[in-house]
């Protein structure tokens, strides 16, 4: 698990560096969490308990419709945080499913206890919000790019931002992410140059 520290750390400190004694009682809270391929972690319907650092692997949010249409909405790996975020900062149920695309190493936290660190130590709620302020600006990016932007500028942007992903994702799940038919996506990636 000290790995695993060591890359929150970083991630955290990327953030908002916090002082020592505040890293000490953050660090407390984690515990390791190793999942399968395929494996849910978060259910439509389950209050999400634990906010997620992933230090291995690829997960996905996603939801479904009434007429059970898929959108898979974000993908986590690694160095980042995870989880159905705003059912867990709320506590109210998910109404997303949270799951691991490959074999996955996190750590975790549970929320009564980030609450009571973010209640009782100003650094480590600065820095959360913070990091929720990072989240909540590429969302709005990625409604932006959603509503306004072609196909092709779509896979592009994601290309920009995370030109390792075509290795790290399935390309269904890739297409579905951008709004893309499967066989539109395997087009421009025979089209766009990488």
């Amino acid at each position: 698990m000290d790995q695993e520290l060591q890359q929150l750390q970083q991630l955290v400190t990327g953030i908002r560096p916090l002082p020592e004694e505040d890293w000490e009682a953050f660090a407390a809270v984690w515990s390791r969490h190793v999942a399968k391929r395929k494996e849910p972690l978060t259910m439509v319907g389950e209050v999400e308990h634990y906010l997620y650092f992933v230090a291995d692997g690829v997960q996905r949010v996603y939801y479904f419709d009434d007429q059970d249409r898929e959108a898979t909405l974000v993908f986590t790996y690694s160095p980042s945080f995870g989880g159905v975020l705003d059912s867990f900062m709320l506590q109210q149920p998910s109404r997303y499913y949270y799951e691991t695309l490959t074999p996955s190493v996190f750590l975790r936290a549970p929320y009564p206890e980030l609450q009571r660190l973010m209640q009782t130590r100003p650094a480590i709620e600065s820095m959360i919000r913070e990091g929720l302020s990072h989240s909540l600006s590429g969302l709005l990016a990625r409604l932006v790019e959603l509503q306004c932007y072609t196909s092709e500028e779509r896979f592009r942007k994601l290309l920009q931002r995370s030109p390792h992903i075509l290795q790290l994702v399935p390309h269904k799940y890739l297409a579905n992410y951008l709004g893309i038919d499967p066989t539109n996506f395997s087009k421009l990636l025979n089209k766009v140059r990488i």
